[in-house]
């Protein structure tokens, strides 16, 4: 079966684009709100969270605007997960809009876990 992509956007106020880039693209940045232990070799993301490790490769980057990583035992070879920064012009805000795949019926699910890692992402920046 293969999985349903979805779009979450989340708002920062105050937040620089290049801070925000690299929350999201170094080891730690990453390792400070996303994974507990983050090591990069290449293309290679190495997360750790515990005791879990996984690894995804980082199949596309436009610097300070999009990253793409792909789960390196993800078995729909349409998935991914995403990350793109952009500005919303009519407030001057910061955005961090996330692509992520799951099964449908584990939407919610996915969603409240990307809800819970952005509110630790924006205490880590201090908003």
């Amino acid at each position: 079966m293969s999985k349903e992509k979805f779009h979450i956007e989340y708002v920062f106020d105050k937040v620089s684009k290049r801070s925000l880039w690299n929350h999201v693209t170094s080891a730690l940045g990453l390792s400070s709100w996303f994974a507990d232990e983050v090591n990069i070799r290449g293309n290679r993301y190495i997360f750790r969270w515990k005791k879990d490790v996984q690894a995804a490769d980082m199949i596309l980057c436009e610097t300070g605007k999009k990253v793409r990583y792909r789960w390196v035992d993800e078995e729909d070879p349409n998935a991914y997960f995403e990350f793109i920064i952009h500005n919303i012009e009519l407030t001057g805000s910061t955005a961090l809009e996330i692509t992520d795949f799951t099964e449908p019926d584990e939407k919610a699910d996915s969603i409240g876990l990307w809800d819970s890692q952005v509110e630790t992402l924006k205490r880590t920046l201090g908003i």
